[in-house]
């Protein structure tokens, strides 16, 4: 395993480089030893007070919203209509997150138990939270509010490609709450090795790779099965249109859905252009190596049609980086695409896939045998069959007529199969952040 750099400049895929600093790695001890002499203290602070300081922070990241946005956008290349309403939804989480706070930690009092009973939720200690590229505050933000509230000191380990700006985040949060409750650590994979596997650590939230994730879940729970490790993983997300479904919503959906994030149907407004501007729906790639999944795809089987052939862009409007266009691959049937690798791979760039199928038990046959099961799309109009794909589908998140990335901060969001280990993602995370203890005592017995 490579060692982690010392310090690193992250390489922007849209000539912005040159705007963003060095990020210093950090010595993992050092963060350790800060979160695990907070973790008493915080752990008992009472939940009154974690709210005031969540709702100082929520003012702080309100006033701050633009600077952040911009942040990602130059950052990752995300077009910054999208980087303002992640930044926005960093904002509106803070309120559902204590919404479940006051709901979850909530102390019961069983009137069915034998015995006088408390069921009450204590803190865990500290948390390591390993956030990913593609929304590198909004999926680190939810879970590190979490277990704020819940108690817990957070330690966030950004993803190396988005350093700077979840650097600006963490500055802005940090001095809202005690010394070493909320710390970030910069680095890479030998870093968030060292930091999963200390003892200190007891809850790990990581959004990433399905390698990756399955691995460290495995180790984990060999080593020390104490810890709690919640898992988001991606997925490869279905758009299951059917015949009485409103084909030009259908085709408008799937278009943004596949684009957004870069994450085209209806793709003449998606094409790739300098994320900073307003008018840009479809920024460049991450880095080299999106591209070359992306490139993959350009390469298909025997008996694919290109739609839309893709391609990449040297350069964009007189701008270096890492663009492409959207790409289009007709498949000549399901069995041909459930068996060729591509069905189970996530590109995270601008590229669909159409599958025919003969019938709707084909089509729920076809989505089922592919492993991932995060977000799936039906287009219908017809409640029956939206209700049945429901029933059916193996996914956690299930939308009519809606993209595949529809997924509000109110409602839960996490998944199955090689998508997750089903902790949500959203709402209701903060059942899985502290520990339940019952106190029984006998009648009469205490004064």
């Amino acid at each position: 395993m490579a060692a982690d750099p010392l310090s690193w400049r992250n390489a922007n895929p849209a000539d912005l480089s040159d705007l963003l600093p060095e990020v210093q790695a950090t010595s993992p001890e050092i963060v350790l030893a800060a979160a695990a002499a907070a973790a008493e203290g915080w752990g008992e602070t009472p939940l009154t007070e974690r709210i005031q300081r969540l709702r100082s922070a929520q003012k702080t990241l309100q006033s701050h919203q633009e600077e952040l946005a911009q942040g990602v956008c130059r950052e990752i290349g995300k077009p910054i209509t999208e980087c303002r309403a992640e930044a926005a939804a960093l904002v509106t989480k803070i309120d559902f997150a204590i919404s479940d706070a006051e709901r979850f930690l909530a102390e019961e009092k069983p009137v069915d138990a034998p015995n006088p009973s408390r069921i009450r939720q204590r803190s865990r200690g500290p948390s390591l939270v390993i956030g990913p590229f593609n929304w590198p505050l909004h999926l680190s933000h939810g879970p590190s509010t979490a277990h704020l509230l819940a108690g817990n000191p957070v330690i966030l380990k950004p993803s190396p490609m988005a350093p700077v700006v979840s650097a600006r985040y963490a500055a802005l949060m940090s001095p809202l709450f005690p010394s070493g409750v909320f710390q970030i650590a910069q680095g890479g994979t030998e870093l968030a090795r060292t930091l999963c596997f200390d003892r200190r650590v007891r809850s790990i939230v990581f959004t990433g790779s399905v390698p990756a994730g399955r691995g460290l879940l495995a180790e984990i729970t060999a080593l020390d099965p104490t810890k709690d490790v919640a898992l988001e993983l991606g997925g490869k997300n279905a758009s299951l249109v059917l015949a009485d479904a409103d084909l030009v919503r259908a085709a408008q959906m799937v278009a943004e859905a596949a684009c957004l994030t870069s994450g085209p149907a209806a793709v003449a407004p998606f094409r790739p252009g300098w994320p900073v501007e307003e008018k840009t729906k479809l920024g460049p790639l991450v880095n080299a190596g999106s591209v070359e999944r992306y490139r993959s795809a350009l390469k298909a089987p025997a008996g694919v049609r290109f739609l839309e052939p893709g391609k990449v862009h040297e350069q964009v409007e007189g701008r270096r980086g890492h663009y492409v266009d959207p790409c289009i691959r007709l498949w000549s049937s399901s069995s041909a695409y459930v068996a060729d690798p591509a069905s189970r791979v996530e590109f995270f760039a601008p590229v669909i896939d159409v599958v025919p199928v003969e019938s709707h038990e084909a089509a729920i046959a076809a989505h089922n045998a592919v492993p991932f099961g995060l977000s799936a799309s039906v287009f219908t109009t017809s409640r029956k069959s939206f209700e049945h794909f429901a029933d059916h589908l193996h996914a956690a998140n299930i939308y009519a007529n809606l993209p595949t990335t529809m997924s509000p901060s109110a409602l839960p969001f996490g998944g199955w199969g090689d998508s997750g280990n089903r902790h949500p993602g959203g709402r209701g995370l903060i059942r899985f952040a502290a520990d339940e203890q019952v106190l029984q005592e006998a009648p009469d017995s205490l004064s």
